[in-house]
């Protein structure tokens, strides 16, 4: 299958991309699952944006710069907030339903979250992902010049000189996927590819994530030679609903953002009611997510809790109703009534701040390959990402990304090798995948979480260096199957991870050591080079 340009990958970034280049280029849209089963269309807040005269870009990147923690990159972050007012306007074109608000400057309603000194957070009631993967989706599907695969998982990238293509510089001529629902493996020639496969949430046992979070295009780009930056900083969202029926449930940070006040459970006793976040921060609730998140987790451990409360119930029932109806109708499923009663929460995985290095066009270290979105590092997030600039930072580089696509010049495509199944086998024991999977979760969750130390870090990178070495060998062997490259990816991924966290000798944003519980005065991205280097992209 040859195409102009390949993305992998049907977020929002994805979709982005997918809808700027489909009136000039033949384009693919490759996704794992069904398009919506990404992390775009779970998310509830909203997306950030200069949207009031009362706010400026100088606040935005101001906010951005102090949850970042001394990481972001200023000029990549500037560019990237002064143009979302413009990814706003082009998504109310695309018909996006924001909530409205006739009293308000754009006539649509925003509201606060943490870390954010101005309202500008422009939302679709608590379901904001959703409405907008809705919206793209439709456009997507209508689209003569996009080709649709659902349910195909993208195996590795095909790079110039493995295939004997040699011109002097190594670049991407597209990837090898399989057809999930047949087995099969398909090659796809492409002029452009662009990873726009999310994050990696899945590598810890607890996340707000979908299953499709597997980190694949970080582990690609990484095996294909490229850098990847600061995946030390792994965001955990403060609050998710604890519950053993509510699978990754979030809780919005709005919730925060409109008066919800974190407290101690029942099951503390004499202090059960109390709040305790001034006790931590002086911002309170609206900390922001990093330290909201610490602040938990220190009371849990401390007494001994396993999760503690997030109360709204002082606000009227038809407020809740109104602006958080998917969180009101979810609770109430579970026998929860927030109109009167706090939600039980807990710390989990929830964004990955670092990924592939990249220019503000969303190019790669390796010629023809781009990457947006959560995958990506752009330097807007530093070491902590500010509640809401995700969903921005999807719409901005993916349109700069095929912007910059539309500029190249078209290359003679040369045909690609089949995969080559000639020396492998079904799988003896499926049983080594669930096992290997299941521990990988468990010992990140354990040994590389909220608070870390260098011998739970050595613990775990001697025991991914056991586990990768057990799935290369797997994986040489044996036929492919969905769990097994997202093992395979997941591993490498969290080998990264530990990687960066070790090299880091200081307690930052999200990466907080008890070994080394300071801030050096210098703030350095963690960057971390493959064997096989390909160049250098500044980002």
């Amino acid at each position: 299958m040859n195409f102009d340009v390949a993305i992998v990958g049907s977020g929002l970034a994805g979709l982005s991309v997918a809808l700027h280049l489909a009136d000039h280029r033949k384009v693919v849209v490759i996704s794992k699952r069904a398009l919506r089963d990404g992390a775009s269309d779970w998310a509830q807040g909203g997306i950030a944006a200069v949207l009031d005269s009362a706010d400026s870009h100088d606040q935005h990147v101001n906010d951005t710069l102090i949850a970042g923690a001394g990481l972001c990159d200023e000029g990549a972050t500037r560019a990237i907030v002064e143009q979302g007012r413009a990814a706003i306007e082009w998504l109310i074109d695309q018909g996006v339903p924001f909530t409205r608000d006739d009293d308000a400057e754009m006539g649509f309603h925003l509201t606060r979250e943490g870390g954010h000194s101005q309202r500008r957070i422009i939302h679709s009631a608590d379901a904001t992902g959703h409405a907008v993967q809705v919206t793209l989706e439709e456009q997507v599907r209508r689209h003569p010049n996009i080709t649709l695969l659902e349910n195909h998982y993208a195996i590795d990238l095909i790079t110039s000189d493995k295939v004997g293509v040699d011109n002097g510089t190594p670049h991407c001529m597209g990837l090898y996927v399989q057809d999930v629902t047949t087995g099969q493996v398909q090659t796809i020639a492409a002029d452009q590819t662009v990873l726009a496969t999310g994050g990696a949430g899945k590598v810890y046992l607890y996340t707000t994530n979908p299953d499709t979070a597997t980190g694949d295009g970080i582990a690609m780009a990484w095996r294909a030679g490229c850098r990847v930056a600061n995946m030390e900083f792994i965001q955990f969202h403060p609050t998710c609903l604890y519950h053993p029926y509510a699978k990754s449930f979030l809780i919005t940070e709005a919730v925060r953002g409109e008066g919800g006040l974190l407290k101690l459970p029942a099951a503390a006793g004499a202090a059960a009611g109390q709040r305790f976040m001034l006790s931590h921060d002086e911002r309170a609730e609206l900390a922001p997510r990093d330290i909201v998140a610490r602040a938990i987790d220190f009371e849990m451990k401390k007494r001994g809790l396993d999760h503690v409360d997030l109360d709204i119930s002082h606000q009227p029932p038809a407020f809740l109703k109104e602006h958080f109806p998917t969180i009101y109708a979810r609770c109430l499923e579970l026998g929860i009534d927030i109109t009167k009663q706090p939600i039980p929460i807990v710390p989990a995985t929830h964004y990955t701040c670092g990924g592939i290095v990249t220019d503000l066009s969303g190019r790669t270290d390796l010629p023809g390959l781009y990457a947006v979105g959560e995958t990506a590092y752009t330097g807007l997030h530093g070491a902590n990402r500010l509640a809401s600039n995700s969903l921005l930072e999807c719409v901005v580089l993916g349109r700069a990304a095929a912007l910059h696509i539309e500029l190249q010049a078209k290359p003679k495509q040369a045909k690609l090798p089949a995969w080559d199944e000639s020396r492998v086998t079904n799988a003896d024991e499926e049983v080594v995948i669930t096992q290997n999977w299941d521990e990988l979760r468990r010992f990140m969750w354990n040994f590389v979480g909220i608070v870390r130390t260098s011998k739970r870090l050595e613990r775990a990178q001697h025991r991914l260096a056991v586990l990768k070495e057990e799935i290369d060998e797997y994986y040489a062997n044996f036929r492919i199957t969905r769990d097994l490259l997202e093992l395979r990816n997941l591993v490498e991924v969290a080998s990264l991870i530990v990687r960066s966290a070790k090299s880091r000798r200081e307690s930052r944003g999200l990466h907080y050591s008890l070994d080394y519980p300071d801030t050096l005065p210098k703030a350095l991205p963690t960057v971390l080079s493959p064997k096989r280097k390909l160049g250098s992209r500044k980002s």
